[in-house]
């Protein structure tokens, strides 16, 4: 029986870890920055090493999935389980976040080990995700000759410019995405000791708010005091959406009381806010204010100055200037859309503006619906299982905070199936920053939480 089977296949994976780290290290040498179209080729070079990789572990119709004008993907598929065993699919991406400008300790497309910790761009986000399921199924291959389900395996080229062609290539290669249980691995571990199961994200939206008083830039000591300032209205006007902490003041979401009790007890102390955010010495984290901090970052909220246009140090001139703008990017809590959000700040940010100055709104085209997700059913009691046998404690329900456009996607198209998003991530993973790194022990128990899954589901979901 495959869950009798799962410990020695486990033990057997943790014998292969030294090689399995150094596969993972192969694949973030090359620098898949899908966001640099200089870095293309390397895109489709590590998808191409990616299908023959899969190839030669025993996977069948290893391939690189192209459409015109897309970054490519990989699918595989080994379905020699059996007709009554459930077809799983594993998703992940391939492609990297831009190194440049960012002070790296080390260089960032060079694995490198320091203690307890693996340091390189796409360690965690996303190469570990999807590397701890290929390392899993080769032992499972080697152990027993067979995987306990049906797999598939989808690796996504585009993920960190938002997955934009995703959409098509579930449409143009249905078959590649055709499943029973759906494994989304790009998720975060609330701590290296307790694994995370993400059931809701926050949406993002962009704005640019532009402020136009004057034709043209004159003298700040002539003019000055008589008529408008356009940088200080655009400033006044941003702040109107914070309160005294410099949060969103508005549009606070109700939350389950439960849930709301129980998120108290997410490890997110202000000594992993410190560590995680680089906090400066003498900074605090902002305060609670009766909520917990796991629901300010997963269930409320949030805006953030992206860009403006304000003079820099080099453009400094004594004038007041005809126009000045900022691009706001908000956060979307779960359960809020884009026109909510959109007619809320037309009503703060384009009433009684200072001076009658003119004040325009644009919202950007590229935009995240949020996602809320409850995970009920067999499979997530499989899943739980798995995670037991792997780290001791079943899965913490979770949040994240950012905006993630595949799970939306996934959600809508695929809801009605069980949707289970994980990940090798923790508090001190840096994503999309410099120095971005991988837990070694988290990634073991993921590689040993994979391996049950598959059994653990097997049982659950056999026909």
């Amino acid at each position: 029986m495959s869950v009798a089977a799962a410990p020695k296949v486990a033990a057997l994976a943790d014998s292969h870890f030294e090689a399995t780290l150094e596969r993972l290290a192969g694949y973030l040498r090359i620098p898949a920055i899908s966001s640099d179209p200089a870095h293309h080729p390397d895109v489709l070079r590590l998808a191409q090493k990616v299908a023959a990789d899969l190839a030669a572990l025993g996977f069948d119709n290893a391939r690189v999935l192209e459409l015109p004008g897309a970054l490519p993907s990989v699918a595989a598929e080994r379905l020699r389980a059996g007709a009554d065993r459930p077809t799983v699919l594993i998703y992940g991406h391939l492609d990297l976040q831009p190194v440049k400008g960012e002070p790296w300790d080390t260089d960032p497309h060079v694995a490198t080990r320091k203690g307890d910790r693996l340091f390189a761009r796409g360690a965690a986000d996303d190469m570990g995700g999807w590397v701890s399921h290929l390392a899993a199924m080769a032992a499972w291959l080697e152990a027993e000759g067979e995987l306990p389900v049906n797999v598939k395996l989808l690796i996504e080229g585009e993920e960190e410019i938002g997955s934009p062609n995703l959409e098509r290539f579930m449409d143009a290669y249905p078959d590649a995405f055709a499943s029973d249980v759906m494994v989304l691995t790009d998720c975060e571990n609330p701590s290296t000791e307790i694994p995370g199961l993400t059931v809701s994200l926050r949406g993002l939206a962009e704005a640019e708010l532009t402020v136009e008083a004057i034709a043209s830039d004159v003298h700040s000591g002539l003019w000055g005091n008589v008529v408008p300032d356009v940088s200080t209205i655009l400033v006044k006007l941003i702040a109107r959406l914070l309160d005294d902490d410099a949060r969103f003041a508005h549009a606070r979401m109700d939350v389950p009381e439960a849930w709301r009790e129980a998120s108290w007890n997410v490890p997110l102390t202000p000594a992993v806010i410190r560590v995680g955010a680089h906090l400066l010495d003498g900074v605090d984290p902002l305060p609670d204010r009766g909520r917990s901090p796991a629901e300010w970052v997963w269930r409320q909220p949030a805006v953030t100055v992206l860009t403006t246009t304000l003079p820099t140090p080099d453009r400094q001139k004594n004038a007041l200037r005809a126009k000045a703008s900022a691009v706001l990017s908000v956060r979307l809590a779960p359960g809020q859309d884009l026109a909510q959000i959109k007619g809320l700040l037309d009503n703060l940010l384009l009433s009684d503006v200072p001076g009658n100055a003119r004040a325009t709104l644009t919202m950007k085209p590229a935009a995240s619906s949020s996602w809320l997700y409850t995970p009920k059913g067999p499979a997530f009691e499989a899943a739980d299982r798995a995670y037991i046998a792997a780290w001791g404690r079943p899965l913490l329900q979770v949040g994240v905070g950012g905006s993630i456009p595949f799970v939306a996607l996934f959600g809508r198209r695929f809801g009605d199936l069980p949707l289970i998003l994980n990940g090798v991530m923790d508090p001190e993973t840096g994503a999309h920053g410099p120095n971005e790194s991988l837990h070694l022990g988290v990634f073991q128990k993921a590689i040993r939480a994979n391996v049950h899954l598959y059994a653990e589901l097997a049982a659950a979901l056999a026909r």
